[in-house]
């Protein structure tokens, strides 16, 4: 018979791998409305959202929809958050369009197949990242290069989307630089019509979010019956477009561009041909755009975690990514994350599990059953007002100007990855802050603190001998170093010891006190070995303090404390300077 503490580890065991054995166990009655109204409330943002960034892509509406309908559910089986809202997103449609764009025609059988094959390999790549635990990857980009990125291909993305409020003709590129230029050769054929609808629909989804919620509020509404109509503005945005179009005509009369049919009913089973060489040529957008998706569902779900207090996995949030992506590439779809503002209001309208999730795709697939016809008048001018106004809050300014004031090579960094999205593309702005992340980091640690510590009157306690009112003695000099050491900062470490004994003849022990050092490197220990044989030429013994359990370890197995000498290593700072038998008068303050 097996026992309960048995049982209750393989639950446990079974949680980590199906998240949602752990929250429908234990769902509660009271969560229900916070989920039935988030469930509605994100579906309404969802639907015109999803055919907006199938357009972004360059795909035909319908995909986004398709990809809204599956991976949301099997992701609320697996995922570990319990409040972002899987779909499509802006940024991974953008790469998307980008990648594909030079190697199919838009609205071809082939530019849907690559779109499905590419959403496949993503969803492999992310359960691989999974299994094999590499979701500490998403600690080679700072938040610096990250913010500096994101608010690159916003403005990337937004104007994008001003060839369809203008009503022109401009190719599909990831080029911030070639689309102004394509942008400025075709001004003068503006469709003002066009132009007209588009700037009426950015206000309509200006003032129903922004102000008619405060309107609302001075009239005593309540906040359940101010948010479905603030949050509803894009679908009310699409209802209200489509019966002007379709009412006076415009479609034909001013030339105003149309979604035109979309087929209805659930989408059928598919699978992409494993080609070879279409395989080759996405693999880096693979890579990066499942990267990047990554990034934006992790760090909004652990954002909104938090608020809970609540926690999420990264490898597991691979792989249900993962799964999901792969779902999106068997049902029609195309790439699919975390969105951040699609999360934010999910959160926000009192999403409480990933019920309401699950609620979302069920309303997305009954729009695609039955109300699919209902969009045939719909203008791509407010699509593309919907994305413009998806991606401004992505647009991330105000940490340039606090990074600025804390640290200026993290806004260098954000600057850096800035430019190199807007200069150069989405996929090597990425690459870019990868290396700028790398490098910001080995500058930081090449120069770790070092503080010359002294003993704060008679405790056991030693300070920086510049920042505190503390003894030392003229015979002993000794040093904290608050950093690992490895290749990087060693020789630092090295010339900084070598040139303050030689600042102070009188100095007979060199004691490093190692509280802050958590690892040590094949390359820092020959240092270490390096500065001891000078050391001694010098008269001038080399003692350690503090050295932790960890690095201690490695120390023997290699023979270091040995030839150092047992004597010359202390469990702490204040029993070193004891044993050294340094008198009370050599003190000096």
């Amino acid at each position: 018979m097996i026992s309960r503490s048995k049982k209750q580890k393989w639950f446990h065991n079974w949680t980590k791998i199906f998240p949602i054995l752990d929250w429908s166990l234990h769902y509660q009655r009271k969560y229900l409305a916070g989920d039935l109204t988030a469930g509605i409330v994100v579906g309404t943002v969802l639907i015109p959202q999803a055919m907006a960034y199938a357009l972004l892509a360059g795909l035909p509406p319908q995909i986004g929809l398709y990809a809204s309908i599956l991976p949301p559910l099997v992701y609320a089986f697996l995922g570990t958050s319990r409040l972002i809202s899987v779909a499509p997103v802006a940024l991974d449609s953008l790469m998307v369009g980008a990648a594909i764009a030079p190697l199919a025609a838009e609205n071809t059988t082939e530019y849907l197949g690559l779109a499905l094959l590419l959403t496949l390999m993503i969803g492999a790549i992310d359960i691989l990242m999974g299994v094999f635990r590499l979701g500490f990857l998403v600690n080679f980009l700072s938040q610096a290069v990250i913010s500096g990125f994101i608010s690159a291909a916003a403005i990337v993305i937004a104007f994008s989307q001003v060839k369809h409020l203008l009503g022109l003709k401009v190719p599909q590129t990831e080029s911030f630089l070639q689309l102004l230029t394509y942008l400025i050769q075709g001004i003068t054929a503006i469709n003002w019509v066009t132009l007209t609808l588009g700037t009426a629909s950015i206000l309509m989804l200006i003032y129903l979010p922004q102000w008619l919620g405060k309107q609302l509020k001075k009239l005593e509404f309540s906040e359940l019956a101010i948010m479905p109509i603030t949050k509803s503005a894009p679908l009310l945005l699409v209802v209200a477009s489509s019966l002007i179009v379709w009412f006076f005509h415009l479609d034909q009369i001013a030339g105003i561009k149309i979604v035109g049919e979309i087929p209805q009913g659930l989408p059928s089973l598919t699978f992409p041909s494993l080609d070879g060489n279409r395989i080759n040529s996405l693999i880096p957008a693979a890579f990066a755009i499942s990267f990047v998706g990554f990034m934006e569902a992790y760090s909004v779900g652990k954002f909104l975690a938090s608020k809970r207090r609540q926690k999420i996995e990264a490898n597991q949030e691979f792989i249900a990514l993962g799964a999901a992506n792969m779902s999106a590439a068997l049902t029609g779809g195309y790439p699919v994350a975390g969105g951040v503002s699609r999360s934010g209001v999910n959160f926000s309208a009192g999403a409480n599990t990933p019920l309401a999730s699950i609620i979302t795709a069920l309303i997305v697939a009954l729009t695609v059953m039955f109300l699919t016809p209902l969009f045939y008048f719909l203008p791509q001018a407010c699509l593309a007002a919907i994305i413009v106004m998806a991606v401004s809050n992505l647009l991330d300014i105000a940490t340039l100007k606090r990074l600025w004031v804390y640290n200026k090579a993290d806004a260098i960094a954000w600057i850096a990855a800035f430019l190199a999205v807007l200069v150069t593309s989405v996929e090597k702005g990425i690459l870019f802050g990868a290396i700028v992340s790398i490098l910001l980091h080995l500058w930081r640690t090449s120069k770790p603190h070092i503080a010359v510590v002294g003993r704060v009157g008679d405790t056991e306690h030693f300070r920086n001998v510049l920042r505190h009112n503390v003894k030392t003695s003229p015979h002993i000099l000794a040093v904290r170093v608050d950093a690992s050491l490895y290749f990087v900062n060693t020789k630092y470490l090295e010339d900084y010891l070598l040139k303050v004994v030689s600042d102070r003849p009188e100095v007979k022990h060199l004691l490093l006190v190692c509280s802050a050092v958590n690892s040590i490197d094949g390359s820092a220990l020959e240092t270490l070995k390096s500065l001891i044989l000078d050391l001694k030429t010098r008269e001038i013994e080399f003692y350690m303090s503090e050295v932790k359990g960890p690095v201690m370890d490695r120390l023997r197995k290699v023979g270091f404390v040995d030839e150092l000498g047992k004597g010359h290593i202390f469990l702490t700072t204040d029993q070193a300077i004891k044993s050294l038998d340094i008198k009370d008068g050599d003190w000096e303050i």
